[in-house]
């Protein structure tokens, strides 16, 4: 089976972590997978990158050029806009390919534009990474036109200038006649799909990202809090992003209102940070605060999820979590909101803590149950890394992926 698979990069970002290990996991199980990049880092030879400086050129020049359209609209939601309005040689070049299966991912920064996905005539699976495909031109919506259809008079009224997302919107919904196999790596975002206006009646399977547990696992304790300059005797609760607190939809301002509702009452607790370096302004949380700044390779994200006793992911919103699934490879509970894609990671109460959707009190609920567990047994550790074994491991994920290949293959060649 030959499957092309698309994503903006290989590495920069969740959604090219996510589709790299997808890309490896069918791989594992004998699919002949090919990972198309316009931003190619590794080395892997798997990987399909631009061949020429002009090719180079051109996908930065209209990626620069999409960043400035969508700076057309003003918004309180000032998350990435995707126009995705310049046309592009994908859809012939895909259609003239030996594919059997094209596998779409994150194909933004105009990598494609709307209407060549529409002209795809090889069998699509989409993973989603977020919801960009059912919305306007916005990545994570926090209004309701993506449920309701965007017209002229859904308009949040914090928005003004060019109607980008409407506009971006009405030219999916004439551009893609056929519904396309939809992937998503949670029942959260599954339902978003099948609640919107535009992709309420197309075909949705929740798979997760998966994740390679044998190089995901514990290290030992003493070992990474050593390697990282991390005390050995006091409780460490790990919160880590891109940009760290500097994303909302992570949470780290609902993370520090439970912290200052635990201040007093947890002895010796300390929190630590990857994803951004120590601000020059720090905030007091009232617990001591270790910055590691951005952790460039895995063995380092390993040992942070190591060194820690459990992390703490209190995001708004979340399509997965794979920051969750990978301290759980690591042997460590998650603490996160209920509501999102983290509910299809965390077990409440056998795995982690799924706190009430933003209250924050149940948020330092679940820390403080979490860490008086640990201190009691490591039952915790031992059934958070049976789960990502069970559920995320690249043999289960790949086994998934491999029969909506099939079952999409079988449903192309099917007489009308």
């Amino acid at each position: 089976m030959r499957v092309f698979a698309l994503n903006l990069s290989d590495s920069v970002g969740g959604a090219a972590k996510a589709a790299y290990r997808i890309h490896q996991a069918v791989r594992g199980v004998g699919v002949n997978s090919s990972l198309i990049v316009h931003r190619k880092i590794s080395n892997d030879p798997h990987i399909i990158g631009p061949k020429t400086n002009l090719e180079i050129f051109f996908d930065r020049f209209r990626s620069g050029v999409g960043v400035l359209v969508a700076r057309l609209i003003r918004a309180r939601n000032g998350d990435y806009h995707s126009p995705a309005m310049f046309p592009t040689s994908w859809s012939k070049r895909l259609n003239q390919s030996s594919a059997d299966v094209v596998h779409l991912h994150w194909i933004h920064g105009e990598m494609m534009s709307v209407e060549d996905l529409g002209s795809i005539d090889k069998p699509l699976v989409w993973t989603l990474h977020d919801m960009w495909a059912f919305s306007g031109a916005e990545h994570y919506s926090e209004d309701l036109r993506w449920k309701e259809g965007y017209t002229q008079g859904n308009r949040p009224r914090d928005e003004a200038g060019f109607d980008l997302n409407r506009w971006t919107w009405l030219r999916k919904q004439k551009a893609w006649k056929n519904p396309i196999q939809i992937v998503t790596p949670s029942q959260w975002l599954a339902s978003c799909v099948k609640n919107s206006a535009l992709m309420r009646n197309w075909p949705v399977e929740v798979i997760p990202n998966p994740i390679d547990v044998n190089q995901w696992a514990p290290i030992d304790k003493k070992i990474a809090r050593e390697k990282l300059d991390l005390p050995q005797d006091v409780p460490l609760i790990l919160f880590g992003a891109i940009g760290g607190a500097a994303d909302p939809r992570k949470g780290f301002d609902l993370l520090q209102e439970a912290l200052q509702k635990l201040s007093g009452k947890i002895d010796s607790l300390e929190l630590v940070v990857f994803g951004q370096a120590a601000p020059t302004q720090p905030v007091d949380l009232g617990f001591p605060v270790h910055y590691l700044g951005h952790l460039a390779s895995e063995v380092d994200m390993q040992m942070a999820y190591s060194a820690a006793d459990a992390l703490i992911a209190p995001s708004r919103q979340e399509v997965f979590g794979q920051t969750a699934s990978e301290a759980h490879a690591c042997g460590r509970p998650v603490v996160a909101f209920e509501g999102t894609g983290l509910a299809d990671v965390i077990e409440h109460q056998k795995t982690g803590y799924l706190a009430k959707a933003g209250n924050v009190q149940d948020l330092a609920n679940g820390i403080t149950w979490v860490l008086e567990s640990i201190s009691q047994s490591n039952a915790l550790n031992v059934a958070a890394r049976k789960r990502a074994v069970e559920k995320f491991s690249y043999p289960v994920v790949a086994q998934q992926y491999q029969d909506i290949y099939s079952k999409v293959i079988k449903s192309k060649h099917k007489p009308q």
